[in-house]
């Protein structure tokens, strides 16, 4: 009796070890699928933020460029204005001598 009592106790803890290592080696792969998914989602990121970066240095590189023609423009704009001004000043005053 007492074997057979041994062997049954001997059958149930190599069943309970088996759905043991059973649990234990579904726990590893879903551990696994998480690495791969969160390997996946950091490269995912990392590549938007390299393209992301890329196109704030290509943008500012842009206002960059047109901040100096617009200032290149603007140097060489007021003379030209000032010249103008000054003829349509020196025309005012002749239009008003001639009015008189």
């Amino acid at each position: 009796m007492l074997k057979s009592r041994e062997v049954r106790d001997e059958a149930a803890r190599r069943k309970a070890q088996d759905q043991f290592a059973k649990v234990k080696q579904r726990d590893a792969e879903a551990l696994k699928d998480r690495e791969k998914v969160h390997a996946a989602e950091a490269a995912k990121t990392a590549r938007l933020r390299a393209l992301r970066l890329a196109k704030e240095a290509i943008d500012k590189e842009a206002a960059d460029k047109e901040a100096t023609e617009k200032a290149a423009v603007a140097a060489a704009k007021p003379a030209a204005v000032r010249r103008k001004r000054a003829s349509t000043a020196a025309a005012k005053v002749v239009s008003e001598a001639d009015d008189e």
